[in-house]
């Protein structure tokens, strides 16, 4: 048995610790708004945080993430700044088909607690690996930089 904090909760998984901890969170803690994209961690689809930090949960051994704090897109809205993205996201109307959508919310997030005015080129360089297929890219930007605004003078 493997305790998981996940989401501010500690979750006992009867898994290895080998097991990429996008399944150890899909399919045995049953928390499915993080997606399977590529399986390698080229897409960003399986973005999570992990102690605030992202990271692609497709490649990482959940045996590494034992006393870490890890959070999902499933959990986001009760991080404030994590609601703002969210917000942001839904009024900029960015998804089209949605499937990396979570991904890029969970990176755009994790950048804005690190740097709530980030610039054109930090904004890229964070979110750069989250792929959308529909294109989305300018909208993504949009969305991010209306965070921000929103998020001036308040602390993350």
């Amino acid at each position: 048995m493997i305790t998981l904090k996940l989401n501010g909760q500690d979750h006992s998984l009867d898994v290895t610790e080998d097991m990429p901890l996008l399944w150890a969170i899909r399919d045995v803690a049953g928390y499915n708004g993080t997606k399977f994209g590529c399986g390698m961690g080229l897409c960003g689809a399986c973005t999570i945080h992990i102690d605030g930090l992202p990271a692609r949960s497709c490649i990482t051994p959940i045996g590494s993430v034992i006393g870490q704090n890890v959070t999902t897109i499933d959990n986001l809205h009760a991080d404030p700044v994590g609601k703002v993205v969210q917000q942001a996201w839904l009024d900029s109307a960015v998804a089209q088909c949605g499937y990396c959508q979570g991904g890029q919310i969970m990176s755009a997030t994790a950048l804005l607690k690190t740097n709530p005015n980030p610039s054109d080129e930090q904004i890229e360089e964070a979110m750069v690996g989250n792929i959308c297929r529909c294109g989305t890219y300018n909208r993504i930007k949009t969305a991010i930089r209306q965070a921000s605004t929103q998020l001036k003078g308040v602390k993350a």
